[in-house]
Order: C-alpha cells, then sequence, then structure tokens
C-alpha cells in the first residue's frame, strides 16, 4: 500500500520547515501518520491480515522513536506537532 505521490507532496509542503525541506523529522511523522491511518482502515475491513499489522506495528514504533527525538530536541516544534496531527502526549 504505497502512498501516492501528489499525497506525499501535499502532506510535505504542510509539514516542511522550509519549501526544500523533504526529510526533517515533522514530516516524517506526518506521513507515518497518514500511512498508520491508511493501514488502520484496511486492517479493519481484514482483520485476518496479519502481515499488514506487523507492518502497521513497525510503523508505529518508528514514529514513536522520531516523536520521542523530537521531543528532546525542539520540545516547542514537537507540541505543536502533535496538536496539528492530532496525537496525545503519552509521557
Amino acid at each position: 500500500m504505497a502512498q501516492d505521490s501528489a499525497k506525499k507532496r501535499e502532506i510535505t509542503s504542510a509539514f516542511a520547515r522550509n519549501p526544500k525541506d523533504t526529510g526533517s523529522t515533522e514530516v516524517q511523522v506526518a506521513l507515518l501518520s497518514d500511512r498508520i491511518k491508511t493501514l488502520t482502515a484496511h486492517l479493519q475491513a481484514n482483520p485476518k491480515d496479519h502481515s499488514s499489522r506487523l507492518g502497521l506495528m513497525k510503523i508505529v514504533f518508528r514514529r514513536k522513536r522520531l516523536l520521542s527525538y523530537l521531543k528532546k530536541k525542539d520540545f516547542k516544534s514537537y507540541a505543536a506537532l502533535i496538536e496539528k496531527l492530532g496525537l496525545k502526549d503519552r509521557g
């Protein structure tokens, strides 16, 4: 389940620090959050798809590590990002 390039560009432009930014922590977290939403909807329709469930767990843990890093490095940016994405601060 790959994201289409138009959707990626839209997310990247919304969370980028500057126009050429494509790999900052904020952009990576936003892209992973979109993939998590897509996979969650897929797994609700296909509950026996265990390989996709494993992939979802890997993506969730990667996002968790990135959020932890961002929280340590730049808390103000972290707070703005989780508010914009509608995530909860879990610690």
